[in-house]
């Protein structure tokens, strides 16, 4: 027997939830399908920064569009998921990477964000456990946190209480061209017929795009994270060094919350995301040089995430390119939990409307015909085997 729906979600990470609420919202029935549990990979476990500084300056509509809906998570889900604006302090250590903070700011201000610049009398002037390595800094006060670990769930639960169906511990094994819509099966035997398909399957999103005769050169990896013991509450901005080696923020129970840069190689087949011990040592002596009041810091926890990654640090979004009715959303980068909402609903637009105003043409899965350049983040920000070479294609 085949159940009908008008959209399937496949994947129930932060994009297909909000996807699906969305959707909902708009009045269209929606099956959400997860293979494991809602939220598990990198949605979930990922640093739950909503960071609006120094994004690709082609992204900043979608991210503008997206951190409104952040603003107003209460309001659609019924839960602030922790959800505050902390604030994001950019931080340069030399001459060269105040200059990068400058071309960041600019880019941001030209979208109509409000960016402080911040020498160094002044940033140890407002935040007195800053030590003397930063040089300069600039301070969005838009920018903000929430807990990656409630967010899904939260709006998973929404869209379920608005009449969605999820569907967790169910892979999909086959997606095929039905029609002028799909059949959908899974492997505990279940079929669903139905108009649209979402490929929001993060990681493994190439096993639904590949049906269809697309790809994309993606491999996965994950930033090592790490989290301290609970410390008196110092720290109320996001933190971030220019150079990527430290993001930090500390919750108010005190905890003090690391990811930074080289990212390492994930497994999305053993489903594994190893750190290297020498990653968490070398994140806490970057972390110490900002704030040496963490020196004695302990920490108690290490983990990192399953991420898609592209070469040029772009995420692929919209129309496929071959199938009408399909619809992807995967390879974002490590930026995804910030432009998440805004994808659903740049998702939403092309289903019920057919166009959406927010620019996506960046983001075609189309781009991978040809070549296209290597991002210089990813020769800096990577130490996975995929990440070297100048172009792919």
């Amino acid at each position: 027997m085949t159940t009908k729906t008008r959209v399937v979600v496949v994947g129930g990470g932060l994009i297909g939830t909000w996807t699906a609420l969305l959707l909902v919202k708009r009045g269209l029935d929606v099956i959400l399908i997860e293979k494991g549990i809602v939220g598990a990979q990198s949605s979930g476990v990922n640093f739950g920064n909503l960071r609006l500084q120094g994004r690709h300056p082609g992204q900043y509509p979608l991210s503008l569009r997206s951190q409104a809906l952040w603003e107003n998570i209460e309001e659609l889900i019924g839960d602030r998921c922790e959800f505050e604006k902390t604030g994001h302090l950019y931080v340069a250590k030399n001459d060269a990477e105040h200059e990068k903070l400058e071309q960041h700011a600019r880019v941001a201000e030209s979208h109509g964000l409000v960016i402080e610049r911040i020498g160094r009398n002044e940033l140890r002037r407002r935040w007195s456990w800053v030590g003397e390595e930063p040089q300069s800094a600039t301070y969005s006060a838009r920018d903000a946190t929430a807990n990656p670990r409630l967010v899904s769930v939260a709006v998973a639960r929404a869209a379920q209480h608005l009449g969605a169906e999820i569907a967790e511990n169910t892979r999909v094994t086959e997606v095929l061209r039905s029609g002028e819509g799909f059949t959908v099966k899974t492997a505990n035997g279940r079929t669903i017929g139905c108009d649209a398909v979402v490929n929001a399957a993060g990681a493994w999103a190439l096993e639904v795009a590949e049906a269809f005769g697309e790809t994309a050169p993606m491999f996965a990896a994950g930033p090592p994270q790490f989290v301290t013991e609970p410390l008196a509450y110092r720290i109320t901005p996001s933190v971030q060094a220019v150079d990527g080696s430290v993001i930090a923020r500390q919750i108010p129970r005190g905890n003090v919350i690391f990811a930074g840069y080289p990212r390492t190689a994930s497994d999305p087949v053993l489903n594994r995301a190893p750190v290297p011990p020498v990653k968490t040592l070398n994140g806490m002596r970057s972390l110490m040089k900002i704030a040496p009041f963490l020196k004695s810091a302990q920490v108690i926890r290490v983990w990192s995430g399953i991420e898609g990654y592209l070469p040029d640090m772009l995420p692929v979004i919209g129309k496929s390119e071959t199938t009408p009715g399909l619809f992807h959303a995967f390879g974002f980068c490590g930026h995804g939990f910030q432009v998440g909402p805004g994808v659903a609903a740049v998702l939403v637009d092309l289903i019920v409307d057919g166009k959406t105003e927010t620019p996506i043409d960046l983001f075609s899965i189309n781009r991978f015909k040809n070549e296209v350049l290597v991002s210089d983040k990813l020769a800096k920000e990577f130490d996975a085997p995929a990440a070297s070479g100048s172009r792919a294609g």
